[in-house]
Parts: structure tokens; C-alpha cells; sequence
């Protein structure tokens, strides 16, 4: 793995959890998909599996006493901080929440690289959302302690695209063969973005289910087309529902829309219904990065096949598993 021209570690999948200043990841910044390869997957995803073990066996653990992790938020959330928050914790670290940012120093006009080069001097890694794309880009660039991309604008959103793979794989055993679906705002939506790119590193086949202005960006497109993945547009869920073993759900996102107009001509498009899922194979996820608005049915959630809230709790042991691994603990 390549992050700030520092030098690639060879991953091991049989390191011990302890002090491994070694070992890939120590010291890295988790910034965009783009800097994995298969194999650092397989290294991340055998610690979160790890970690899910240990969460299982005593709950909480002293892998990172002593460390602490500036949680620095210029946007609403509550999944990500709350997951980051639960992940350092559960490892006997101690968090810096600044979730909400007009109460901060940086109400007061004060720059990103500066805000982050203050919180390295009280924190051993920072995670970082912020509205604008490459942003944690930028913050990485001025600090010295590691950088976690928690969401940039419309840009990635790398730690969710990390833990949708996770759940696919532990949830159906492999990705390679399998057909995903992504359903809902491809446009805005930054977990779309960052899962598609993953998932290009496998033998996968991707359909996208969009109104025609929320399609997913031709960038997008071209990127994993160059990497040979066979790709379908279409604005009809029922053409592909059938060969679908992934359907990912997005929520329209309101907020990124400047014309309103355009957000009450698309929302409530796609509703996902029990009516739904009879069409579906038997043998197949439902994933939502959520919140959700009405995309997925309440009526839904009962049905063994919706993943979205075993999701959650397989981002907590992705976080986890980075939150060792760039402080040398995994």
C-alpha cells in the first residue's frame, strides 16, 4: 500500500495483536479506496474479523489505553462518529468529539490545516469529515499524525465502503461472482462512489438504478470500466432485481440538491417493500448506508435479507481493525 509516497509493507495475515511499528498501516492515512490493493483487504478484513471475535468474547480490550482520537466533524452524523467513537473505546482509547464545529475555533475563521495541526497535539490520529472533496487530502498533507477519511463532500467515504465490502463478505462468503445493484442517488452519493471502486478489484457485475439525474458520475463509470467490470444503467429496478445477490440502497440526499424542485421530482421514487423482495433471489443482501427516508419499508426489516443494521455493527470492527492498524496495535 502507497499513502503520502510512504514506502509499501508487505501485509502479513498473522500478526498478533500488540506493538507492530512494522506493520502495514502503522502511520498511514486512510484517504480513498483508491490505495488498496486485494491483498491489504484481506489483511483488514482477517483483523476486523478479529476484532468481532474479541468484541464477542470480552467486549472491551486495552489494545490502545493511552491513545487518543480527535473525532473532528464539520457535518451531521451520527453513524460514522458514534462507530468511530464505539470502536476506540471498546480498544481502552479515549475520544475528542467535536461533532459540532460552530462551536469551535473554526466558527472563528480558522483553516483546516491548522485546525488539525492543533488537534495533533493532543491526539494520535484524527478522523476527519468535512463537506468538501479532498479535504482529508489537504489535512493529511499538514499533519503528521494519521488521517481518516470519514466522508468529503460528494467525494469517498472509504471506511464505508470498507465495512459494505466486509458485510458482503461475511455475509455471503465471497464477492468475486457476485451481481450488486445500486439502487437510489448515484449522483451525490459518496458511499456509492468509494463501493464501486472497491469492488472493481473483484470479478463482480455492477447495475446502477438511478433517475437520470442522479446517474452515477461518467467518472465513475470509466474508472471501473477500464478495470473490465461489465456495468448496466437502467431506471427500472425489476430489469435487474432477479440476478441481484447485492442490493444497495441509497436515500436522496436532499441536502446536496440546489434546486429543491429537482429533489421533490425524484425523492420517494424507489420504495423497497416486502412486494419487493418476493422478486428477489432468496439467497441475497439488502444494504443501506443509512439513514434512510422511506427508501426501505419499516415492513422490510424482518426479512433475513436485510443486512443494513448488521451492517452498522460490521463497521464497528472495521473501524476498529484501523484504528490499530494506523496506530501500530494490529
Amino acid at each position: 500500500m502507497e499513502t503520502n509516497g510512504k514506502p509499501d509493507r508487505t501485509p502479513s495475515p498473522h500478526l498478533p495483536f500488540g506493538d507492530q511499528r512494522s506493520a502495514p498501516f502503522y502511520g498511514k492515512d486512510i484517504l480513498s479506496v483508491r490505495q488498496f490493493s486485494r491483498e491489504d483487504l484481506a489483511y483488514i478484513f482477517g483483523v476486523a474479523h478479529e476484532m468481532r471475535e474479541m468484541v464477542a468474547r470480552v467486549g472491551t480490550f486495552d489494545l490502545l489505553k493511552g491513545k487518543i482520537l480527535a473525532n473532528l466533524f464539520y457535518e451531521p452524523s451520527t453513524r460514522t462518529s458514534s462507530s468511530f467513537t464505539a470502536a476506540m473505546e471498546r480498544l481502552g482509547g479515549s475520544v475528542i468529539p467535536i461533532n459540532e464545529v460552530k462551536y469551535s475555533s473554526v466558527s472563528k475563521g480558522e483553516s483546516l490545516p491548522d485546525t488539525v495541526r492543533t488537534l495533533e497535539c493532543y491526539a494520535d490520529v484524527i478522523v476527519l469529515r468535512h463537506p468538501e472533496v479532498g479535504a482529508s487530502a489537504e489535512a493529511a498533507n499538514y499533519a503528521r499524525k494519521p488521517i481518516i477519511n470519514a466522508g468529503d463532500g460528494v467525494g469517498e467515504h472509504p471506511t464505508q465502503a470498507l465495512l459494505d465490502l466486509f458485510t458482503i463478505l461475511e455475509e455471503l462468503g465471497e464477492a468475486d461472482g457476485l451481481t450488486v445493484t445500486m439502487l437510489g442517488d448515484l449522483k451525490y452519493g459518496r458511499t456509492v462512489h468509494s463501493l464501486a471502486r472497491l469492488l472493481s478489484l473483484y470479478d463482480v457485475k455492477l447495475n446502477y438504478v438511478s433517475p437520470e439525474i442522479l446517474r452515477m458520475p461518467p467518472e465513475i463509470l470509466a474508472e471501473v470500466g477500464a478495470q473490465d467490470i461489465p456495468q448496466t444503467e437502467t431506471r427500472r429496478l425489476e430489469d435487474v432485481l432477479a440476478a441481484t445477490d447485492v442490493l444497495y440502497v441509497t436515500r436522496v440526499q436532499k441536502e446536496r440538491f440546489e434546486d429543491l424542485a429537482d429533489y421533490e421530482k425524484v425523492r420517494g421514487l424507489y420504495v423497497i417493500t416486502p412486494e419487493t423482495l418476493a422478486q428477489a433471489k432468496e439467497r441475497m443482501i439488502l444494504m443501506h448506508p443509512l439513514p434512510r427516508v422511506g427508501e426501505i419499508s419499516m415492513e422490510v426489516d424482518d426479512d433475513p435479507r436485510a443486512a443494513y443494521f448488521r451492517q452498522m455493527e460490521y463497521g464497528l470492527y472495521i473501524r476498529m481493525a484501523l484504528l490499530a492498524m494506523v496506530l501500530g496495535k494490529a
